[in-house]
């Protein structure tokens, strides 16, 4: 089969191989890949910036596909199903907090850029219908951690006012969506005029360009300030961010693009009774209900571009770019 590696030795870091087709174990399933999705961690593992990396390693966490064979232990009746692929795995008990042996598809264990993978059973669900290959590739890593983020740690609620930032990436997209469908009032920001105005036309009532000085102010004047904050930047804007909320605001935070922040201004923090929250992934529970919320309200992930196994290097060069506006996908 086909399978995209991390090959650290080439000058794109990546390779496109002839590898071993797997095989199943007991309680697994053998998925043929469909269609698979780029997610930040794949480009982190080509530069070298993520933990426990092994050349020749398959990489992507998203997938979507047939299941093709079973271990032992496994019904065949999955045998031809349509499913994708949830990429976390060994999350624990602990509904707060995933447990240390957590792990995400795609470094260390192999990943969905490839014809072919075996997962536990347990991984697998049904395919939304609404959903071709692309978008279903595309639902799973981003879908999971948005949905976190916004509905279980933001506690995000009919008619707030929430403010999505950095809205061209795949978690952004996904937040965006599921506000508008829970009945948020929804802003965006990004660098790009293009990407807000595409925003705005989904749904979103406004767009703040972050590289203007002054944006929080004129976000807080034109809004009134923001119930919830999604950002997966952090670095020196969250002094902005902290302006932008109003008391009693909430920001949640899935990722720092953008580093630590310079410094933590904690009078404005504990003077406007702000909460900073954490998140990463998502628990079994939360993925089954992001599943529904995306089922109930037919919600279609928005697809940036589709590149075949043979222009992996062109796809991974345009996440690295940031010049996406939704999931990128790759088809075998």
């Amino acid at each position: 089969m086909k399978g995209i590696v991390l090959q650290r030795d080439q000058a794109a870091k990546i390779q496109l191989l002839d590898l071993p087709k797997p095989v199943c174990g007991p309680g697994e399933v053998l998925i043929n890949i469909k269609a698979a999705a780029l997610n930040h961690r794949d480009e982190w593992c080509r530069k070298g910036l993520y933990p426990n990396l092994k050349d020749g390693v398959v990489l992507g966490s998203d997938g979507a596909g047939i299941v093709e064979e079973v271990g032992a232990g496994v019904s065949s009746s999955l045998i031809g199903q349509e499913v994708l692929i949830n990429p976390a795995k060994n999350w624990g008990t602990n509904e707060k907090a995933q447990s240390k042996d957590f792990e995400i598809l795609g470094m260390p264990s192999p990943g969905t850029l490839a014809e072919y993978i075996v997962v536990p059973a347990d991984r697998i669900h049904a395919k939304p219908k609404q959903l071709n290959w692309q978008e279903a590739a595309a639902l799973p890593l981003a879908g999971l951690t948005a949905y976190r983020a916004l509905v279980v740690k933001g506690q995000v609620q009919a008619g707030d006012q929430v403010l999505v930032t950095g809205i061209g990436g795949g978690v952004a997209q996904f937040a965006a969506q599921f506000a508008l469908a829970l009945g948020a009032k929804v802003f965006v920001s990004s660098s790009a005029p293009e990407k807000l105005a595409q925003s705005i036309e989904q749904g979103a009532s406004a767009g703040f360009n972050y590289t203007d000085s002054n944006w929080s102010a004129q976000a807080l004047q034109e809004t009134g300030g923001m119930d919830l904050v999604i950002d997966g930047a952090s670095g020196d804007t969250l002094s902005k961010l902290m302006d932008v909320c109003k008391p009693g605001g909430r920001i949640v935070f899935y990722g720092a693009t953008r580093g630590n922040p310079g410094q933590l201004e904690a009078r404005k923090l504990f003077w406007n009774q702000l909460q900073l929250i954490g998140t990463t992934m998502g628990t079994d529970s939360d993925f089954l209900q992001m599943l529904h919320l995306v089922e109930k309200f037919q919600i279609k992930p928005v697809v940036d571009q589709c590149y075949t196994f043979s222009q992996a290097e062109e796809a991974f060069d345009r996440m690295k770019e940031g010049k996406q506006f939704g999931k990128i996908t790759l088809i075998p």
